[in-house]
């Protein structure tokens, strides 16, 4: 039976338990560092730093958790802010899409890999705020209320910036209707 992330964080910052937070970090770790290889254009190096500098703030940070939002959306928040600001100081190149793997040569493989390889073309050409809005809740899923606030935005923001990605899309990926089964 796993121990509720609010227990946890209760022994930390009682009793200063690293233990409770080596738990918090295997729950999180993972789906963390997936998600900071999104925001550091798929550099695996460089996203491992970003989840280490994040998971050091928030065991800082941790007596100020207020349980507003779930603790894995306050931890996105803390990446978010990190990566922001390396973006800002120019140590990362932006919200790129991982590249695909090599696929096999059959055609239904090619054809998953040219699609794939569309939709990364046409995320590229959403703004920054649609791309990370539409990957936090459809790749990520989390709420629009989560991502609003992992975004640190207002909550009808983020469905614009999501409405008018998924418009845009649309529109840049018309040619894939066709090819869908009907």
């Amino acid at each position: 039976m796993s121990i509720p992330d609010q227990e946890l964080i209760a022994r930390v910052v009682n009793r200063k338990d690293q233990h409770a937070f080596a738990q918090l970090v295997l729950r999180y770790q993972s789906q963390l560092r997936t998600w900071a290889r999104r925001l550091c254009n798929g550099d695996t190096h460089l996203a491992d730093d970003l989840a280490q500098e994040t998971f050091i703030k928030a065991y800082a940070a941790l007596g100020a958790f207020r349980a507003e939002a779930k603790f894995s959306t306050w931890l996105y928040r803390i990446a978010f802010n990190v990566a922001a600001n390396r973006w800002r100081s120019k140590k990362l190149e932006w919200c790129e899409l991982d590249e695909n793997e090599e696929t096999e040569a059959d055609q239904c493989s090619l054809q998953q890999f040219h699609a794939q390889k569309d939709v990364e073309a046409a995320m590229r050409m959403l703004s920054a705020g649609q791309q990370l809005a539409i990957r936090l809740c459809y790749e990520d899923g989390f709420s629009h209320e989560e991502a609003a606030a992992i975004m640190g935005i207002p909550l009808g923001t983020v469905k614009t910036h999501i409405a008018r990605g998924k418009q845009k899309l649309q529109t840049l990926l018309v040619s894939w209707q066709d090819a869908l089964p009907q």
